[in-house]
């Protein structure tokens, strides 16, 4: 009887432990993830490209002196606006020292010449008085001798000039007035500064720089595989680092013919009238990001382009397609223009296909939606 009951236990043992295993073998042949599907569908896919850059004054001029000497007043301030021809700024000559003695030198042989012109020309005028001498002659002295009056006045004009900054015929030079209408962008002198003409050797001191702050371009760069791309006309979307929840209009209107290497990257310079809005007030250098759309389709099959795999050898892509219930096979797919989020599907998919979302599984969900809650 004891060995009946010790043969029952052994068989009883064994049975269970092939159950044990038989479950265990089929458990682990199930895939335990349920994964979620999703169907291609109609769009529109733009592909975009971000340039970056600034917005600054599509006019934009910098206010030189006409001489050299030291500043004696500023009349404006920064952010004042301005029309052309009022009074920026007063300059207090510093003749230069040679050049003044030059002058004053000319203005005294001016004197001795007249002086002597003028003794020649009483002289003759006597004698062609008493018909001594011949009209002709009598004209050119007369001539030599208003000559010798204007080379004096010359000479001390050029006096003034340089010990005051003007002849008094004109404006003074020592008065630097605005050449265009605008608002003040820079002051960069103050009074007592010293500062120097513009010439054909020195581009001079800048007194201020005024621009028109309601026409604005934007100036950014972008890559040299978009610029291609790019053709004049085209719209672009502005945004403002400094105005949040608003963009601008802006046309392309130039594409540099020549690229900068910058960084192991060669970029294309680009320029962009800017639309503004007259509710922003846009100020000069505001950082700015502009938005081009280089290629667009619409209405074309697309699928979020994290559902694409690729093979590890031939790097061809494709999708897995439900067949079943939770059963899958491989079908690969052409694809085309791509947003970063969507993908154009050119073959390979209709939209009643089911594709696979891989990357995220059941569990994974369950988990980020109990996150999003707390």
């Amino acid at each position: 009887m004891k060995k009946v009951i010790k043969y029952i236990v052994i068989i009883a043992l064994i049975l269970g432990v092939v159950y044990a295993t038989n479950f265990f073998i089929s458990t682990n042949n199930q895939d335990p993830v349920k994964y979620e599907l999703e169907n291609p569908v109609k769009t529109t896919i733009a592909k975009k490209t971000v340039a970056t850059g600034k917005v600054v004054p599509e006019d934009q001029v910098e206010i030189k002196p006409q001489i050299s000497g030291i500043i004696q007043e500023v009349l404006v301030k920064e952010g004042e606006i301005v029309a052309a021809g009022d009074l920026i700024a007063r300059i207090k000559v510093v003749p230069n020292e040679q050049s003044l003695n030059s002058a004053i030198g000319r203005v005294d042989n001016a004197k001795i010449v007249l002086d002597n012109s003028k003794v020649d020309f009483d002289r003759n005028k006597k004698l062609y008085d008493k018909g001594i001498i011949s009209n002709q002659d009598f004209v050119a002295i007369e001539l030599r001798f208003n000559q010798s009056k204007q080379e004096l006045i010359n000479a001390e004009n050029d006096l003034k000039i340089i010990q005051l900054g003007t002849a008094g015929r004109g404006a003074a030079n020592t008065n630097i007035r605005a050449t265009v209408s605008g608002t003040v962008l820079t002051v960069p002198v103050k009074k007592g500064d010293q500062v120097i003409e513009s010439n054909n050797f020195n581009p001079g001191t800048t007194v201020a720089t005024i621009a028109d702050l309601t026409n604005m371009i934007f100036e950014g760069q972008v890559d040299e595989a978009e610029v291609s791309k790019l053709t004049l006309g085209m719209p672009l979307v502005i945004s403002l680092g400094a105005i949040n929840d608003k963009t601008f209009a802006a046309k392309l209107r130039f594409v540099a013919p020549q690229g900068i290497e910058e960084q192991g990257a060669v970029q294309f310079k680009i320029e962009a009238n800017v639309t503004l809005d007259s509710n922003f007030f846009v100020r000069a250098g505001y950082s700015a990001n502009a938005t081009i759309v280089v290629g667009e389709k619409k209405n074309v099959i697309a699928i979020k382009e994290a559902l694409v795999q690729f093979n590890e050898e031939t790097e061809d892509p494709y999708v897995e397609l439900e067949l079943g219930d939770q059963k899958f096979e491989r079908r690969e797919v052409e694809l085309g223009i791509s947003d970063g989020i969507m993908v154009e599907i050119i073959d390979g998919l209709t939209l009643d296909d089911k594709v696979k979302v891989w990357n995220i599984t059941e569990p994974f969900k369950k988990k980020a939606d109990k996150d999003k809650k707390k």
